[in-house]
């Protein structure tokens, strides 16, 4: 699946990835490979980039909205601090 995660002032991430775990207005959810089209609001909370099955990087964000077409997803956010 590709990935791109925007802020207003810059592009957070844009590459292929296995999955993206989210935090949700109503909980956490996970999107995956092949994924049906959605979009869905997202509240503060950790954003998990699943870049392999090994490999993850770890985003606090503080709200937005993610769009998931034709295998891309699209995360639109207000902020990201990438946690350790």
């Amino acid at each position: 699946m590709q990935l791109e995660i925007l802020t207003p002032e810059h592009k957070v991430y844009s590459g292929p990835v296995y999955g993206i775990q989210l935090p949700g207005v109503n909980g956490s959810f996970e999107i995956l490979d092949n994924h049906a089209a959605m979009i869905a609001a997202l509240g503060k909370g950790k954003m998990k980039v699943l870049v392999d099955k090994h490999n993850t990087e770890v985003y606090e964000i503080a709200g937005g909205f993610v769009e998931v077409l034709n295998n891309k997803a699209s995360v639109l956010i207000e902020g990201a601090t990438a946690l350790a």
